[in-house]
């Protein structure tokens, strides 16, 4: 995606490799929409608390910095000891596999650089295969978006007004988005949409990073509270609804995604507006048999019962956190929540559009490897 940057506008991608330093480069997302920076992990353990820390987020982005780590990792280790080789890759898959339970695609990602690495004789040869693995990977998942925008524009007419939720967009990919992807593909169509982000609550990431995105690209879009959806729906002004997904049940078509997915979804149902979810082949899980099964990130209190945002100061603008609940009371904060296949209208993927009970009647041609 192009982002001016004091005046400049040049194309970035949410994820590099920087092969001479060994260092994962990540935009760090924490800071937006309020300052634009590149970051550097030195080592994989720095690359795994930035997944866990949400320098970096998006299924198909900490899928890639999963890849960038595990290679970043490899590359680390010195000697020609194959053996101790493998057991330190497996320390460093693991530890970025932790990072953020409830997404799929680190996991994917990770073990189609192993598969790789596999090919390799020697120590070097697999550190080789890991990093070109790793590029692969991130190659890969801006093909899946181009994709997903192609099949997804033709769901889009010319005035519609989409709801979005959280962000899976550019910045939660490598490059393009998954939820975007189709929004992009029909403003380059030279069709007229408007775009409400829902703020997303806790963290707004609609809010921030959709928000941001779209005023980038020249969208026309407004922020709404996470709770002003119904009303709108109830209304008459939407007319659409995408969203992304951390990992999707190749058996069963249920979706976790970020919190307040499956509210969005019920409503959507009950106002008879399409409820669609766009993912890369890398989100779908076939292992898991029901969506129970899948883990939910339980993140920390403080997210629920407070904000950060930029203070302005006589000196300069400072990233800071406020609290806004009762100093005395608790919350809890699970990230992701499961929509039951029943309320997806449809799956977007780089493969085609397919009911959501569809995908193990097509696994063929999404990838599902045995």
């Amino acid at each position: 995606m192009n982002v001016t940057v004091q005046g400049r506008t040049r194309h970035y991608r949410t994820v590099t490799f920087d092969a001479a330093h060994n260092a994962v480069q990540l935009i760090e997302q924490r800071l937006l929409p309020h300052e634009f920076k590149i970051v550097a992990t030195k080592n994989f353990r720095e690359t795994a608390r930035a997944i866990t820390d949400m320098i970096v987020r998006g299924a198909g982005a900490i899928g890639a910095t999963a890849a960038y780590g595990l290679a970043q990792g490899a590359q680390a280790f010195r000697g020609s000891d194959l053996k101790k080789f493998t057991g330190h890759v497996a320390s460093v898959y693991q530890t970025l596999a932790d990072a953020r339970p409830t997404a799929v695609d680190p996991v994917n990602a990770m073990n189609d650089v192993r598969r790789e690495m596999a090919r390799g004789e020697t120590v070097a040869e697999q550190q080789s295969l890991a990093l070109a693995a790793a590029e692969h990977f991130a190659d890969e998942d801006v093909r899946h978006c181009k994709a997903i925008g192609r099949h997804g524009a033709r769901l889009i007419r010319n005035g519609m007004r989409v709801l979005t939720h959280c962000n899976a967009g550019w910045l939660a990919f490598v490059d393009i988005g998954s939820a975007t992807a189709p929004l992009y593909a029909a403003q380059a169509a030279g069709k007229k949409i408007h775009v409400f982000c829902d703020e997303t609550r806790p963290r707004s990431q609609g809010a921030t990073l959709t928000a941001w995105e779209l005023a980038e690209q020249k969208i026309s879009h407004q922020i709404i509270a996470d709770n002003a959806a119904g009303h709108l729906m109830q209304r008459g002004e939407i007319d659409l609804v995408i969203v992304g997904s951390d990992r999707t049940l190749g058996r069963t078509g249920e979706v976790a995604n970020k919190i307040g997915t499956y509210t969005k979804a019920v409503l959507a149902a009950r106002h008879k507006i399409p409820f669609y979810v766009a993912i890369p082949l890398s989100t779908i899980d076939w292992k898991l048999k029901r969506g129970f099964d899948i883990p939910i990130e339980e993140r920390h209190e403080s997210e629920v019962l407070g904000a950060w945002g930029m203070v302005e100061n006589l000196k300069a603008a400072r990233r800071a956190y406020v609290r806004v609940a009762n100093p005395s009371s608790g919350a809890r904060n699970p990230g992701f929540d499961v929509t039951p296949a029943e309320l997806i209208t449809s799956i977007i993927t780089p493969a085609g559009i397919f009911k959501p009970a569809a995908l193990w009647r097509q696994r063929s041609k999404l990838g599902f490897e045995k």
